[in-house]
């Protein structure tokens, strides 16, 4: 019979603890530091990975087609191939997608599950009103921003519990650690950086983690979050916070750190677009050769639906730019070696075609000459 006091039997323990703030004090910088850096990195978030993956259920992966989510099913789907877990629930790694139909996040999940090949699950977000009551009962908060991703998560647990599935690899936990939020472009220097990250970790029991595993218990569904990984979470928080910061200058943007270190070409993990890529294009694609990886990137997806020559024929090409025909290059030749499009690389052209106090012929449009030669696609890393 048991007589221990109940109020002792419930109360928190601490796991683990980490010391963010004796970590990110410039442990690792460049150079060889930075190579060393980038090895321990991908060895770290590997075995975070991998040690999440024993289990004798069936399990599969959360893919919402970002970044943080496609590495942990990349890196799922790589080690189980040809291993007994992978066959516990048919012979694929089995992914789950929830979203409003039609959303650029269902798209790009299901561009990333392409790719890795898994049995991929898409689940549309149609009754979140009905279900916030429930959803507010389990994970217990009133925090607005909490709720309002809880419910896509709870709903679609229901549905992948229903599977038989019990257990989820999630990518919670990236944003906090390497400054991923938006909000980040505006840390004024990297201790403030550097410390924001740290506020962000601690706080994660009362946001993301708390929906993580909230929204998923209350299915009897497991989450595990390799992110969060001690001996990864050591490493990644003594980074350089310098090396973290978004830097446009230096072609750095969010989570740089982590696009790098798994930025593989022999063995890419996620579908990306490369300089090498590039310079092969003309090979490649000898008719209408794309001028920039976002086009390379669309030609590699029209190709894989449309391989016929007469398909590729169909579609107009040649030098244009906001919307016209070859004739807008002939008329002003600072168009000539546009790359881009789009009406962003003639920003002025309007305000120089009505001005009438200047002739055109002395103000010429203006030309964007940083036009990025790539641009982020939901889910899938374009790298340079």
């Amino acid at each position: 019979m048991m007589t221990a006091n109940i109020s002792k039997a419930f109360l928190p323990v601490i796991y683990t603890q980490v010391n963010l703030e004796a970590l990110g004090d410039g442990i690792i910088h460049l150079g060889f530091q930075r190579s060393l850096h980038r090895f321990h990195t991908i060895l770290l978030f590997l075995d975070a990975v991998i040690k999440r993956l024993m289990t004798d259920v069936p399990f599969g992966v959360l893919l919402s087609g970002g970044l943080d989510s496609s590495l942990v099913a990349s890196i799922t789907a790589r080690y189980l191939a040809g291993t007994k877990a992978a066959k516990q629930w048919g012979s694929q790694l089995h992914s789950f997608c929830v979203g409003l139909e039609g959303s650029p996040d269902l798209k790009a999940a299901r561009e990333v599950a392409d790719y890795l090949g898994t049995v991929h699950h898409e689940f549309h977000f149609t009754d979140g009103i009905d279900a916030i009551e429930d959803v507010i009962y389990h994970i217990e908060t009133y925090d607005v921003t909490t709720i309002r991703a809880s419910t896509p998560m709870f709903l679609m647990s229901r549905k992948i519990k229903s599977l038989g599935v019990k257990m989820v690899i999630s990518g919670e936990g990236s944003d906090e650690i390497f400054g991923g939020y938006l909000y980040f472009h505006k840390a004024p220097n990297k201790d403030e950086f550097h410390q924001e990250t740290c506020r962000k970790i601690k706080a994660l029991h009362l946001y993301d983690c708390l929906r993580a595993n909230k929204a998923t218990s209350a299915w009897g569904l497991e989450a595990r979050v390799p992110f969060l990984d001690k001996e990864f979470i050591n490493v990644a928080m003594a980074i350089d916070p310098e090396s973290k910061m978004i830097n446009k200058d230096e072609g750095r943007i969010e989570k740089w750190v982590l696009r790098r270190a798994f930025d593989d070409e022999n063995h890419p993990y996620l579908p990306k677009v490369t300089d090498k890529m590039m310079l092969n294009a003309s090979n490649i694609f000898p008719h209408n050769t794309p001028t920039t990886k976002e086009a390379y990137y669309y030609r590699m997806i029209f190709e894989r639906f449309f391989p016929q020559n007469s398909a590729r024929l169909t579609v107009p090409g040649g030098a244009s730019v906001a919307c016209s025909t070859a004739k807008a290059v002939e008329w002003d030749a600072t168009w000539k070696n546009n790359l881009d499009p789009s009406g962003r690389a003639a920003l002025g052209v309007h305000l120089s075609a009505y001005d009438a106090e200047t002739p055109l012929d002395n103000k010429p449009s203006k030309i964007i000459e940083s036009i990025p030669l790539m641009m982020e696609i939901p889910g899938v890393a374009i790298h340079g």
